[in-house]
């Protein structure tokens, strides 16, 4: 056995729906077309808004009475927790499902179910008879982690990690931290977000004045761009499946890639504004727990929601930690599916993994006017960059509250 080779994690499944795929492939293939998800949502009390909506089969691995019992969130899970399950080779039939673990990252949880019942007995005098006995397990917070659960029959540890909008790389972070301590054998860990199916959010953002809008909805999503005028909100989820290196090669398991570096910390700053200078803590502490320098790094997925505070601070970060680097290409991932929330560092990173194979890095699209306050060397903008070397990506996740998160991930060799 090689020295060190228990604590090492690696990614060996992944399952994911997003607004413009329902499959690793799909979604890979949409992100170097240039093809957005996002689309015209009408939501409760408002006009149509930009939401990037998923379209996943409901009913693929649950009954219409288990989907109807549960919330969005959960059969989001389900779903991409199955796809991870096949996508990893795994016999799940014959594991001990004692020694799996769930992780999985959420912002809210409850908001959709008691929106829901509200709006429903206020049709009916606010009695409260008509409110759905369901309502506790639907919203109390490890509601999809929980759901997931029992439609696989799994008994060893399930929680979510509430992180804001950080809590997709959160959940990643947990899983691998369970292995490494030997809790569990199998990590299912990333993050998912029902967010669209709440209208208070879009009022917030709203009320805010930060919710995009334009007459194209596939455009609304502008990272970086001048005319950036908001977040898109957006539906989906992305889990992986994680295990120990040993556990992995004694099966001769397909590798995405193993996560060599992590960190999280907070601004405690403010509410909502985020502060570049704690990014960049949280980005060089990566690197330090990873080490590798910033020259190494090939690929940089920002977080970047469109919004005229977090791009200028995030790329203040970049700037810090990366300076004018030729070597690090840079990319963005919500200009095509919007925000997604619990789950955006989870499935933003999944679109970047197929790079150590093709070398291929995916652009940020709707990116017209470059913003002079987000100059950021080798954003790449419009069209996808062929590059060299892609052996190292760092996936930045940063949220409400003053939450950052940082995952590193290399391309596997032993």
């Amino acid at each position: 056995m090689l020295p060190g080779l228990k604590k090492r994690v690696v990614i060996t499944g992944l399952g994911l729906t997003a607004p413009n795929g329902n499959s690793l492939k799909e979604y890979r293939k949409n992100l170097l077309e240039g093809k957005s998800g996002v689309q015209r949502f009408k939501t409760r009390y408002m006009d149509e808004v930009p939401a990037g909506v998923c379209d996943f089969d409901v009913l693929k691995y649950q009954k219409k009475k288990e989907a109807r019992r549960g919330t969005r969130a959960g059969s989001i899970a389900i779903y991409c927790a199955h796809e991870a399950v096949k996508d990893s080779g795994i016999d799940f039939t014959n594991f001990d499902k004692s020694k799996i673990g769930i992780y999985l990252g959420i912002t809210e949880h409850g908001n959709v179910e008691t929106e829901n019942e509200i709006y429903n007995i206020q049709q009916f005098s606010y009695d409260i008879k008509y409110w759905t006995h369901h309502h506790n397990p639907r919203t109390v917070a490890n509601n999809p982690a929980g759901e997931l659960s029992l439609n696989m029959g799994i008994t060893g540890p399930h929680y979510t990690i509430g992180a804001a909008c950080a809590a997709g790389n959160c959940g990643l972070i947990q899983g691998m931290q369970m292995l490494q301590l030997h809790e569990v054998d199998l990590a299912l860990a990333g993050g998912v977000s029902e967010s669209i199916h709440t209208f208070g959010i879009f009022a917030s953002f709203k009320s805010q004045g930060a919710l995009a809008c334009h007459v194209d909805p596939t455009k609304a999503s502008r990272p970086f761009d001048r005319d950036r005028n908001g977040i898109v909100v957006s539906e989906g989820g992305c889990i992986y499946m994680l295990e120990r290196l040993e556990d992995a090669l004694k099966r001769e398991a397909n590798i995405y890639g193993e996560i060599i570096g992590h960190a999280i910390n907070s601004d405690a700053i403010d509410f909502v504004i985020p502060y570049g200078e704690r990014q960049a803590e949280c980005i060089e502490l990566a690197l330090q727990r990873a080490k590798v320098t910033p020259e190494q790094i090939d690929i940089l997925s920002t977080h970047a929601t469109a919004t005229q505070v977090g791009d200028n601070q995030e790329a203040k970060a970049i700037l810090r930690v990366f300076g004018n680097s030729p070597k690090t290409y840079i990319n963005n991932t919500k200009s095509y599916i919007g925000h997604t929330m619990g789950a955006a560092g989870a499935i933003e990173l999944a679109g970047n993994l197929p790079s150590f194979r093709d070398k291929t890095v995916h652009p940020t699209i709707n990116l017209e006017n470059p913003d002079p306050e987000c100059m950021i060397t080798n954003l790449v903008k419009n069209q996808p960059q062929q590059i060299k070397k892609a052996d190292i990506i760092l996936n930045n996740s940063f949220g409400m509250l003053g939450i950052n998160s940082v995952v590193i991930v290399k391309r596997f060799e032993k």
